[in-house]
């Protein structure tokens, strides 16, 4: 009997240990926490308050960053155990989004909207982006295969970016490529490889919790030796001077900020939501593929794209950031096969219990960008893997060359060049496919399947 529940750790439903179900869940949490802050302190720092021109406090920021992880929690519990039809009933993670972040910059800092009218659109826009997903099976056929492959793998390519920019040190930052990052980086990579080869049997999978712990001593150790400053102990003292030790997370219509619901803000920010939800019918396809070994069902895909445009609205009626599936999480499922939906919930727990506690979520926020850099470079490159995979399940002729190829030189082509290769359109335009290739890939290829026509019998190339 305990040995079936220890294998219901590669299966969706079924109960797992805690002593196993704790550390694989809390694998996830790490993976994504310090990623799922992150747009949430770039936005809510440069917003301005509707009408005043002020920024937000810093107290309201360290408020907005618990919203951030309580709302990610939610979303993710929506995912794993449906209500009606908003829920996939798999493994997914989800998190505050990279994708909205020009869109929504325009938006809060703008003084006639603000952030007022950012958490108004983004209320509007998750309704609008869970209507398309319930909607989702009669434009599922849309959706080919090549162009499912395409959009994976462009979601593995635009992640490598983020890990390498994190084993660096973190985007940004004044000491990027200091040998220190670079080491605790490199040591942290070593220490996963050598702990998937070398535990047995489902511990195995647990090597990047391993990675992550260990990367995080060795920085304990080079920040007590002042070798290098890779971990601010500060920041878990000044979040209890600023919110307490225990706070509950709170709706933004009962604080000083209530939502303002523009058009012109909703068109800005729509357009955005349909990206995401193309990134996340990839994200859903690639555990379906990479961890199930099946294709996607339309009640999954339903359920997912539903949950991720109900629970951006959650989010942002908490004053927060629109939510999407985390990449890095698909990685770490595909990469280590662990799908059981109890365990994924214990994480969730973990992370909600992160935001009742804000000193919990500062520690956890002190998690050194170059460990994360270590673990995550290999993970990420798993998920353009099962896009390949994918890939290769098409017919290999003329048409599915031609949109694969146009696909990736449009798409990725547009985060590459040396100027705004949209300048002479609205500047949305730009912020929607100058920094985000899967949108451009995903746009390029759908169209040409739209429109290439299909021939009966093809020579293989």
């Amino acid at each position: 009997m305990e040995n079936n529940r220890e294998e219901n750790i590669y299966r969706l439903d079924g109960r797992v240990p805690l002593q196993k179900a704790i550390p694989f869940g809390m694998q996830h949490v790490l993976a994504m926490f310090v990623a799922n802050l992150a747009p949430v302190l770039i936005v809510c720092s440069a917003a301005v308050v509707r009408g005043s021109g002020e920024h937000l406090s810093s107290a309201e920021i360290t408020q907005l960053l618990q919203c951030a992880m309580f709302a990610a929690g939610i979303g993710t519990c929506l995912q794993l155990y449906p209500i009606w039809k908003i829920g996939s009933r798999l493994p997914i993670v989800m998190g505050v989004s990279f994708t909205f972040l020009g869109s929504l910059l325009i938006i809060c800092t703008n003084p006639e909207l603000g952030y007022e009218g950012m958490v108004g659109a983004v209320i509007l826009g998750g309704i609008f982006e869970g209507l398309v997903g319930l909607s989702a099976r009669y434009w599922k056929r849309f959706l080919t295969p090549v162009v499912s492959a395409c959009v994976v793998i462009a979601i593995g390519l635009s992640l490598l970016s983020v890990g390498m920019d994190s084993w660096g040190g973190g985007s940004g930052v004044e000491d990027f490529g200091a040998w220190y990052h670079l080491f605790i980086g490199l040591f942290t990579l070593i220490v996963c490889l050598v702990s998937r080869y070398l535990l047995k049997g489902v511990y195995k999978n647990l090597n990047i919790l391993v990675g992550l712990i260990a990367g995080y001593l060795l920085s304990v150790v080079f920040t007590a030796a002042d070798i290098a400053p890779m971990i601010d102990f500060s920041g878990i003292s000044r979040t209890i001077q600023e919110v307490g030790i225990f706070s509950i997370p709170k709706l933004v219509f009962f604080t000083g900020h209530k939502p303002v619901f523009d058009l012109g803000a909703f068109c800005t920010i729509a357009i955005v939501f349909l990206v995401s939800a193309a990134e996340t019918t990839g994200a859903t396809t690639a555990v379906c593929t990479g961890a199930l070994g099946r294709d996607i069902r339309i009640e999954e895909l339903q359920g997912s794209l539903a949950v991720d445009g109900f629970s951006s609205a959650i989010s942002g009626c908490f004053g927060c950031l629109p939510l999407t599936s985390f990449s890095q999480n698909v990685g770490l499922v595909t990469m280590t096969r662990v799908i059981n939906r109890f365990t994924l919930l214990m994480g969730v727990l973990i992370l909600i219990a992160a935001s009742l506690f804000p000193p919990l979520g500062a520690f956890f926020n002190s998690l050194p960008q170059a460990v994360l850099g270590g673990c995550t470079v290999m993970m990420f490159g798993s998920i353009m893997y099962e896009g390949i995979k994918m890939l290769k399940e098409c017919t290999f002729d003329d048409r599915t060359m031609t949109i694969v190829s146009l696909a990736f030189c449009v798409g990725v082509g547009l985060t590459q060049t040396s100027g705004n290769f949209f300048s002479a359109f609205p500047k949305e335009v730009g912020d929607v496919f100058n920094g985000n290739a899967v949108a451009g890939v995903f746009v390029v290829a759908l169209v040409l399947s739209l429109v290439l026509p299909k021939k009966e019998k093809s020579s293989t190339v």
